[in-house]
């Protein structure tokens, strides 16, 4: 039986439909607005795997080429990996349902959203993430929601709700909760103050209730028998108690380590003293002596905070460890930093480039070129290990994005500096806030290769303590308060307002009295971080770095774009040959030149602009003499272009034979006086002369 519900919403057509496909899965939903669709499948192993201490959740968001009326380009046409738009979509749906799940679940669980049918104007993340959490309400699974997620933007003082794409817009901005608070925040603005970004939270949060409504109400019809969850026996929890009470002491000196690998070594071998005493028959075996051990470390932790207002290494909730920053610390490349924030270090690293190193993206909204890109890496050793090194997970990729969208708006336009700019930030020492590292330490590599940004960007993490009446929020969190906390908030800027936002939480939702107050936290440790940035490096230098490409750009008349390029583009290969220089010309006529040094560039200058530009009155050109007359001499200056000189105007005496003064296949200096009556171009090499 087919069961749907749908409203407006956002001025558009929302439907939720279930029944008519994908029966066999757990649950399952169609998701329809305007006509971009998705499927949504919800499967769940009914074995629970409880050999594992995390739950065992997959969420696959999959774009077909076919739901945009395409074929996938390439040499295999069928889809392949996930492009990073899955990726970061599929971050996207898994980050706000994670923590509804049943706390004792353990059973392996897939969810899937496939885009069917795609209409160009409404993109499939927000309704993935809604047909998600339908599936999961409808499948019986234990699921602590429904959730539902709006996208925000805002344009001449007001919000909007879901802006279509390519909408212009101050704020991007996506945000999930439940009916009692935010889940999930992801967003990239243009320096929007903290008034404004809580404002737009509270929008969002209010304009995705009646989605959830609709939600409730296909569940009361269809929703399937919840399943049972098995709570494990009291032995964890009395065992935890025993340990705290014996060995808290040891507990709190391992933990005034004052490095992380000081704190784990002294952990690790009160552990083991702690297994070697407990373990001593069947029914207590290592591992539940390890879970009661993570049980009072996580306990320890939290308590400490919450009635002292102390953290581990010794700060408040609102200070900010030790930063250091050093520009310009490699000699080859085009721009550099590091970026050292208590133990957690990284290396950003600039390159600039011509537009042909732009990246070319073929996604369903069709094709499109980035100019500015950031990769993040995270290799084993930055945190003691030993590890596999491949292609970037979706941890890499997702930390990349955000510190991207933290940066770009602070980027001058291609107007304003033609060049491809990609940054990449080696993460070489972790504890905490790698991704906020790398805004900072990108910063300061784009402002030490002279890249013009409009105001240097600074990120700061904060977390969350909370026992459900108190709580506490810690500015600059490092790993265990990442671990055993309750929420990861990242806030990016320049003093001037937002820039990037993030939040993801542990628990079932978070108010607005925590986001306003973690905000205006967030802001004071951000200001804070600018300043010791600018200790560093306050500005862009004043040049770019002497290793970075020159580059130019100039505008030729549409018309003479032809003749640049030449027939099959032989012309403008020859130029880039004979020049050793990087040329891109777009449909405006707009130019642009890269080369290693300025003599290259202007050499190609030189010959596009005689291609395409009229010459310049009272500019002096060298010309090759092509033909000799009684009466002058017909030269080529500027590129092919032919003039004559006549012989009145081969010098300041009176010259009686044109041979007496230049032969055919001679170089000389011509002054370009404008056209005569007839169309040619009339030339002196009277130099001085007017």
């Amino acid at each position: 039986m087919i069961f749907k519900k749908e409203i407006t919403w956002g001025g558009r057509k929302l439907s939720i439909e279930t029944g008519r496909f994908a029966n066999q899965a757990t649950g399952a939903v169609t998701v329809r607005y305007g006509d971009t669709i998705v499927l949504c499948t919800a499967v769940a192993n009914e074995k629970a795997n409880l050999d594992v201490d995390f739950f065992p959740l997959t969420v696959n968001y999959v774009e077909k080429a076919y739901a945009a009326g395409k074929i996938p380009g390439g040499f295999v046409k069928r889809e392949g990996r996930p492009s990073e738009k899955e990726t970061l979509t599929s971050r996207l749906i898994d980050r706000p349902i994670r923590p509804l799940f049943h706390e004792y679940f353990k059973n392996e669980t897939q969810v899937i959203c496939t885009v069917l049918s795609f209409d160009g104007e409404n993109d499939a993340d927000i309704i993935s993430i809604i047909g998600a959490s339908a599936a999961l309400t409808l499948s019986g699974l234990p699921f602590l929601g429904p959730i539902a997620a709006a996208k925000i933007g805002y344009q001449n003082g007001e919000f909007i709700l879901n802006p279509k794409i390519g909408q212009e817009s101050y704020l991007d901005l996506v945000v999930a909760g439940s009916r009692d608070g935010v889940l999930m925040v992801e967003s990239g603005a243009k320096e929007l103050s903290e008034a404004d970004m809580l404002a737009a939270l509270k929008f969002g949060f209010e304009s995705f209730q009646p989605v959830i409504d609709i939600i409730i109400q296909l569940a009361e019809k269809c929703a399937k028998e919840p399943w049972d969850v098995v709570e494990p026996d009291n032995t964890t929890k009395e065992l935890a108690s025993d340990i705290f009470e014996k060995y808290s002491d040891e507990i709190e000196e391992a933990y005034a380590g004052e490095t992380k690998h000081e704190r784990n070594d002294a952990l690790s071998k009160v552990k083991k003293k702690i297994c070697e005493s407990f373990a001593v028959s069947e029914e207590i075996s290592d591992k539940l002596v390890s879970v009661a051990f993570d049980d009072v470390c996580y306990r320890f932790v939290r308590d400490k905070i919450l009635k002292t207002g102390k953290r581990i290494d010794g700060r408040k909730s609102k200070d900010i460890r030790k930063i250091s920053v050093e520009a310009g610390v490699l000699p080859k490349v085009h721009g550099s930093a590091i970026f050292q924030r208590g133990e957690t270090q990284a290396l950003a690293v600039v390159t600039l480039g011509s537009g042909q190193d732009e990246q070319l993206v073929d996604g369903l909204a069709g094709e499109y070129k980035e100019r500015f890109m950031l990769h993040y890496n995270f290799p084993p050793f930055s945190v003691g290990e030993v590890g596999r090194l491949g292609s970037p997970g979706r941890r890499e990729i997702g930390h990349g994005n955000l510190a991207r969208r933290s940066i770009v708006t602070a980027l001058p336009s291609k107007d304003e500096f033609p060049y491809t700019i990609r940054v990449v930030s080696e993460i070489l020492a972790c504890n905490g806030s790698s991704s906020m590292a790398t805004v900072c330490g990108a910063s300061l590599a784009l402002m030490d290769g002279g890249v013009p940004l409009k105001n240097a960007v600074a990120g700061i993490a904060m977390g969350l303590i909370t026992d459900g009446k108190k709580y506490e929020i810690l500015s600059d969190i490092m790993s265990e308060e990442d671990h055993l906390g309750d929420m990861d908030f990242k806030v990016a800027g320049t003093e001037n307002g937002i820039t990037a936002l993030q939040m993801d939480i542990k628990v079932t939702s978070v108010t607005f009295e925590i986001i306003e107050k973690a905000l205006k936290q967030a802001q004071t440790g951000r200001l804070h971080i600018l300043k010791e940035m600018a200790k560093g490096l306050k500005t862009h230098r004043s040049e770019l770095n002497e290793n970075a490409p020159k580059m130019t750009t100039i505008v030729i008349p549409k018309d003479k774009i032809r003749e640049v390029i030449g027939s099959g583009g032989k012309v403008i290969r020859e130029i880039i040959e004979k020049t050793g220089t990087k040329i891109d010309i777009d449909d405006n006529g707009n130019v642009t030149v890269a080369a290693q040094n300025s003599a290259s560039m202007e050499e190609a200058l030189d010959i596009i602009k005689s291609i395409a530009l009229d010459p310049i009155y009272g500019t002096i050109y060298k010309a090759k003499v092509v033909k000799i007359m009684d009466f002058g001499a017909f030269v080529n200056f500027y590129g092919s272009r032919e003039g004559l000189v006549h012989v009145s105007e081969m010098g300041d005496k009176r010259v009686e034979k044109v041979t007496d003064v230049m032969s055919e296949g001679d170089e000389v200096e011509v002054k370009y006086l404008g056209y005569d009556n007839k169309g040619r171009a009339r030339l002196t090499m009277k130099i001085n002369r007017d």
